[in-house]
């Protein structure tokens, strides 16, 4: 079957099984390897998206759930060389160690600053719960969110 989307800003058409899991397409499709498969449950996060301004689990999304929508990974949040201000606040906090959990956590921080961009210490932790990080960064993880919270760039 055939279906289109936006895919950071560019549109898409794959021809794929309706039921291929939108990981999959992402990774071995299109190439796009930031997306990390973790537990393939949508238990851990590492999968994490954006579909429609939405933090989604792409292990357990259908390519045909995303055809017509706008889909937004890791790889989409970079414009013009210059990081996302979650991605440069996770760099400037060393909020990651291995690093796998990484792309998942600053997605869904992503759409939690754009819904609420200044949210309370306890609103993080609770988008940021679902995700697990095996290494331990979580306190860092939420100085970095804080920071991009508050408009500065080294908080804590």
């Amino acid at each position: 079957k055939q279906i289109s989307f936006k895919l950071n800003g560019k549109a898409v058409t794959l021809k794929t099984d309706e039921n291929e899991k939108l990981l999959w397409a992402l990774r071995t499709d299109l190439g796009l390897t930031g997306t990390k498969y973790g537990c393939g449950e949508g238990f851990c996060g590492s999968c994490t998206v954006i579909v429609n301004g939405e933090a989604v689990r792409s292990c357990q999304t259908s390519t045909q759930e995303v055809n017509g929508k706008e889909v937004i990974t890791i790889e989409g949040l970079e414009k013009d060389g210059k990081l996302h201000p979650v991605q440069q606040a996770f760099i400037d906090h060393n909020a990651l160690q291995c690093g796998y959990c990484t792309p998942g956590m600053i997605m869904s921080a992503v759409e939690l600053l754009k819904n609420k961009p200044k949210p309370t210490q306890s609103e993080i932790v609770k988008q940021m719960e679902p995700h697990l990080c095996r290494c331990g960064a979580h306190p860092r993880i939420i100085a970095a969110i804080e920071s991009v919270a508050k408009g500065t760039k080294h908080g804590a």
